[in-house]
This record gives C-alpha cells, structure tokens and sequence, in this order.
C-alpha cells in the first residue's frame, strides 16, 4: 500500500507479547538503543499502549506517537525517523502509486520531478522516488542484489533543476500556471513557505507572483532557497526508499545498523561532513549546561569533604558513642584554571573547533582559561574564542586569518609547537591549571619532542590529550601517540558523546 500504515498487522491487533506488531515494536526499539538512544522497559510499554490508543490507520500519527513515547531529545530525531521508516515502512515491495503512469525514461522523470517540485506535491514527490529508484537505483542481477540511493540520484541529478523550475516561475510558465500577477492562486505553498515573506495576499500561492519577479534580490534568494530545500527533501525520500526495499532483502535489523546515519554526537570528528559539523555546533549549548550542571554537582559533593575521624568521635560522645552527626574536613574549594592546547590543521580541525566552542561556553565554571591554537607554531587565540560566540560557525576561518599557525610549511609540527609552548607560553601554566592537548598526535615525520611535553607536564596540575583516534591507530605510520601517552594521560575522543564523558570526569572541581 502507499499511503496507510502497511505494517503487516491488522488495525485491530494487539501489542502482546510475540505479535507481529509488538515484534516490529521491539524491533525499533532494539535498533534505537544500538545508535546510542537510551529506552528502558518503561518507554517500551508506553510505546506499546501508544499504539493501542492511535491504532494502525494513520502512520504518520503512529510516527509522532512513537517519537513522543521514546525520545527524550531533539537530536534523537533524525535517527528515530530513518529507523522508522524500516520498522513501519509504507510499504512492501514497488508501492502501488508508482505502477500508474511510471515514467518511461529518465528524461520523462525529470519532467514531472520538475512539476512537482514547482507545486511542492509531496505525495507526487513521495511516488517519483519510488520511480526513480525502481528506474534507476537497481543495480546487480534483478532479485539478487539491491538499490542505490546513491546511483539513483547520481543519474536524476534533482539539483540541475533548480534553474530550470526558477526560469519557469518566473516566465509564469508551466510550472506558474494558476499564479496571477501578485496574486496566485498555485497549489502546493503552505504556511511556512518562502512565498510568507510576500507582501500581498500571495500566502498560499505558488512561485513567481509577477508583482515580485521584478524585484529580484531578496525574494528571488527566499524563492531558491525553498526549491533548494525542496530538492534536498526529495533526494532524503529516496534514500528512505532504497533503504527500504534493501532492508526487504537483507532485514530491517542490519539495514538500521549499517544504513542509518548516527545522531550528531556519536558522528567520529574525523569524518564529520559540513552538514554534520553544524548539527554538532547546534549541541554545544544543550551540552554545556548539561556539563556545567554535572561539574557543579562534584563541586558541591568535593567541598563536604572527607570525614574527619577525631571530631566525629568526640561528637558522638553527646549521643553515648553513636556518630550521628559526623564531622567533615571541609576545605574551601577554588575554581580551576584551564589551558587548552589544540592542533587546528585540516585533519583534526573539526575537533579542536567543536572542543573550543564547548570549553568556551563552559568559561563561567573556571576562574581563567587560556586557548593556544598550532599547526607547527603556537600563537593564543583565546581573544578569538571568547568573542566568537555570536559566530561559532566562523571559528576556524578567524584563526587560520588572525593567528600565526605555521612556518615555512604547512604540515602539523607536534614537537616544534609543544618546544615553543614551552619556551614562549610556560607562564600560562601553574601549580592550579590543568592543560588539555587536542590532537591526533601525528608528526608528519618530524621529532616528537618529548621533553617539552615533560617539563608543561611538570609545571601544571594535571595534563590530559584528547585523541580523536581509536587506540587502535596510535602508534601507527607518523603517529607519536603511544610515545606521548608515556608522559601526559592520552584519552580517545572521537565523538561529542565522548567529549563530554571526558569533561565531566577529567576536569578538576
């Protein structure tokens, strides 16, 4: 079927335990918790009477029914939907909406993606997808092997149409029909939509009002920006598509392991793409208080602390030898100081960057701290990073311009950088700070310089190095991560879920 929930169970089935449906519930759940989503027993079986009370008639109430009752943060969402999409697809098989009128060739596809597109049909949008992966996406013997999403757009290229359906909006052609001047009256725009930003009573309406295709600028940005968006929509219901009939073939299990895209932080920094970085940009705040609440919480507990064993006892004296009231050795707790030490070459940028943003929104929970950025030389950016908090996305971009990072090359230099830290910056370092080192440890081939990380090792409270590696990679090629993890603790730090388990244990309260 192409429209309802299809899920293999009757309306009116129940959710007992060994049902299809309670299996196929289980199912997402299981698949959930392997991506990192914490769901108990008790969510479970709110999930399970959620369907009881919304039945199988409306899948997409089934959808939000099922997110309300097992997520508990925004950035679970993508992972829930694409997971979704395996455990209650919209179908089995080719969907019954592509058999009619299936495009006969790509050219033909295009044609109507294009109208669609322009009128913003989504359940049109919801069947080309499933057209053009059954006429493009199939790959291998038919039967035997799977879809591609990736072949299946590489072919359809939806992006090319952008200038063709904006021509066309504004010719007030084919794609325009229905739209007076100033007043159109197209389908498909809802509230929301770019055309909101138009004066006039163009809310509702299609592209290209004629009062507006002379303006240009400003509405003509808003008007590509919307089918630009449109299009990314489209080539996400055709991954959802190929996923689908592959997990047909090879289970709804693997392919929610394999084929799901992790939440934003458990992405690994080193193959984080562009769209990834900036959903992880969009997690420092939400981090930062949860952190800033955890490390409050070991500073109230460090400063009872410890029992002091002779009070106590002479207290207990007033209650016949019973310690009811026990006696603690309080000392008066101090804010820490913070160095940060952070490689920002092209390999492990995304990390330091992420990594300064978050110890920048946790500046309140320290007395000073003090960022120096490298690539082969040292130079303190820490004015950067603290006046960077309106731009976070433009963090890098000021310190490669604003900060002497290299010398005559441009590869990374992890001795000659720790040697001019030493020389240069040792005063930022005292008996109170604790320095954290940000890098992949990789020297391109050059001496490591061990005994300058010895003597910041030395002068400073604690040093800890935040390693974007898996263990299993240190010590590897140019890699001095083994001989560096002999002097300072070395931590592996891969992703943001990471980071934050480290701040929370290693920072000093």
């Amino acid at each position: 079927m192409s429209g309802g929930a299809d899920t293999g169970a009757g309306a009116g089935a129940s959710t007992a335990s060994g049902s299809p449906l309670a299996e196929r519930l289980t199912g997402l759940v299981r698949a959930l918790r392997g991506h990192g989503i914490r769901i108990g027993p008790g969510e479970t079986v709110d999930a399970a009477a959620v369907l009881e009370v919304l039945g199988l008639t409306d899948r997409e109430r089934i959808r939000e029914g099922l997110a309300a009752a097992l997520l508990r943060a925004d950035g679970q969402r993508a992972v829930f939907d694409a997971t979704f999409e395996l455990y209650f697809p919209l179908g089995v098989g080719e969907l019954a909406g592509t058999r009619a009128g299936r495009a006969r060739d790509r050219d033909e596809l295009r044609d109507r993606l294009a109208e669609a597109l322009a009128a913003n049909d989504l359940a049109a949008l919801t069947r080309l997808a499933g057209e053009a992966v059954d006429l493009l996406g199939g790959y291998g013997s038919p039967g035997s092997d799977g879809w591609s999403a990736h072949q299946t757009l590489d072919r359809l290229r939806p992006q090319t149409l952008l200038a063709r359906i904006l021509a066309e909006q504004r010719a007030g052609g084919a794609f325009g029909a229905g739209q007076g001047a100033g007043a159109g009256a197209g389908a498909g725009m809802g509230p929301g939509s770019a055309s909101v930003f138009r004066s006039g009573p163009s809310y509702g309406s299609g592209f290209g009002s004629g009062s507006d295709s002379g303006s240009g600028g400003f509405t003509d940005r808003l008007d590509a920006d919307e089918i630009r968006r449109r299009i990314e929509d489209f080539r996400d219901r055709v991954r959802t598509e190929a996923r689908r009939r592959v997990a047909e073939r090879r289970g709804a299990d693997f392919i929610a392991r394999r084929g799901v895209a992790p939440s934003a932080d458990q992405v690994d920094f080193l193959v984080a793409n562009r769209e990834q970085l900036v959903e992880l940009r969009r997690t420092v705040q939400p981090l930062a208080r949860k952190l800033a609440t955890r490390l409050g919480t070991r500073r109230r507990k460090a400063a009872r602390g410890q029992i002091d064993i002779r009070r106590t006892l002479r207290r207990s004296l007033s209650t016949g030898g019973v310690p009811l009231r026990p006696a603690y050795r309080r000392h008066r707790p101090a804010r820490p100081e913070l160095v940060l030490l952070c490689d920002v070459s092209g390999s492990v940028a995304g990390f330091a960057n992420f990594t300064m943003l978050l110890v920048q929104a946790l500046r309140d929970q320290f007395s000073k701290v003090r960022v120096y950025a490298f690539v082969n030389r040292v130079d303190e950016v820490t004015h950067l990073v603290t006046t960077g908090e309106a731009d976070p996305a433009g963090l890098g971009r000021r310190i490669a311009e604003e900060a002497r990072l290299s010398g005559w090359h441009g590869s990374s230099d992890y001795g000659t950088a720790l040697g001019e830290f030493a020389e240069r910056h040792l005063d930022a370092v005292g008996p109170r700070t604790s320095v954290i080192v940000l890098g992949d440890a990789r020297t391109n081939g050059f001496d490591p310089n061990v005994p300058a990380l010895r003597r910041i090792a030395a002068r400073a409270r604690r040093v800890h190095w935040l390693n974007p590696e898996a263990p299993a990679q240190w010590g590897t090629g140019d890699s001095a991560a083994q001989v560096y993890a002999e002097v300072v603790d070395m931590h592996a730090c891969r992703n943001a879920r990471r980071l934050g388990e480290l701040v929370t244990r290693l920072l000093p309260v």
